[in-house]
């Protein structure tokens, strides 16, 4: 599938879903970005963790089809389902919404099944990130077009199942880093095979280009008033999500590091250090993944060009650490949008470079 052949006038529905919420942008080429449709709705994998929760207190069996998803909350209300000593039955793509390494799915307690089963009584959940036809409904019923072009950010760790998914996920990112490209190489018309999670999204929505949150909520952060005058001076930017902590060294438009850990591991004291170390290039990767992050790293170039002097915070945790005393970056004044702005501005550069002979299309 070739990048670059999307319009912008054709408009764009920037969908950046995460654990809580599913955050929504209907961008509109010659509209002011705070005037464009924007919805903040419960997140697909907390909807499917509600509706097994329902199940439960039904006392009814779970049957799970569809496609590969997020986890986390859908993941514990499944545990505490065959805890309270009900039946879970799923589809093989369901299933690996869990672990890559079925046989540690089937551990947990779900039976792996060919077809719907036998079973009353029986609930039958449909999984999968994308639902465009609830999008759909919503945006038809305020008169409002469907945009032509569709970019999904799902947070994807990639089919591990015998290694980490830690190192998968973040190898590819360290990869843009060394090669001195922008973040907005990682949005994909056609993900990489190992990326499951983006892959599902295709397979639901051809069209779709998709990216990771991460990366996304960077780009989003760069748009901010406040760190366009300082990028030329470089920029500490932190997205603090649900999940994970991400943080970048950016100075002009150039990712020159970036460092992953998991948020529930971390305090604002581990923080403060981890990032002062960060910025000097003295914390290492083995340090962080040890520390059951994903991994650090930073540019050999990045020391004799700047220190990162500035700090800006993202992200639905990021007052929890607002004693790091950082900027609360909020582009076009929506920090919930971050990721949706940081996706339409991924694709608005792939199109310019595709128009500018910078980028080959790939297959």
């Amino acid at each position: 599938m070739e990048r670059g052949k999307g319009r912008l006038d054709d408009g764009i529905l920037a969908i950046d879903i995460g654990s809580g919420t599913q955050d929504i942008l209907v961008w509109q080429k010659g509209v002011n970005p705070e005037n464009c449709p924007k919805m903040i709705l419960p997140s697909p994998t907390s909807i499917i963790a509600r509706l097994i929760r329902q199940a439960t207190a039904k006392r009814s069996h779970v049957f799970l089809k569809g496609r590969t998803m997020g986890g986390g909350p859908s993941t514990a209300a499944l545990k505490a389902h065959i805890k309270a000593g009900l039946k879970v039955f799923a589809l093989e793509q369901a299933a690996l919404t869990f672990h890559d390494d079925l046989g540690k799915v089937s551990r947990m307690g779900i039976e792996l099944v060919n077809s719907r089963p036998n079973v009353e009584p029986l609930v039958e959940l449909e999984m999968g990130d994308l639902q465009l036809d609830a999008i759909r409904q919503v945006l038809e019923t305020y008169y409002i077009p469907m945009p032509g072009n569709l970019v999904v950010a799902v947070q994807d760790h990639g089919y591990s199942p015998n290694t980490s998914n830690r190192v998968v996920r973040f190898k590819m990112w360290r990869g843009v880093v060394e090669a001195g490209a922008g973040f907005h190489h990682l949005l994909f018309s056609m993900p990489p095979a190992n990326m499951t999670r983006m892959r599902a999204i295709k397979q639901t929505a051809p069209w779709a280009w998709v990216m990771d949150t991460g990366p996304a909520a960077i780009l989003g952060a760069m748009l901010d008033p406040w760190l366009e005058k300082r990028k030329d001076e470089g920029i500490t930017i932190v997205n603090v999500g649900n999940e994970h902590v991400l943080a970048a060294l950016v100075k002009d438009s150039r990712i020159f590091g970036i460092y992953e850990h998991h948020t529930s591991l971390m305090s604002p004291e581990k923080l403060r250090d981890h990032l002062q170390r960060f910025r000097c290039g003295s914390l290492s990767n083995e340090e962080v993944f040890n520390d059951m992050g994903h991994g650090c790293f930073v540019h050999r170039e990045a020391a004799r060009i700047s220190d990162f002097p500035h700090l800006a915070l993202t992200g639905p945790n990021r007052v929890s650490f607002d004693c790091l005393g950082g900027h609360m970056a909020s582009p076009f004044g929506d920090m919930m949008l971050t990721g949706c702005f940081g996706l339409v501005e991924a694709f608005t550069r792939l199109e310019k470079d595709s128009k500018n002979g910078k980028h080959q299309e790939t297959d």
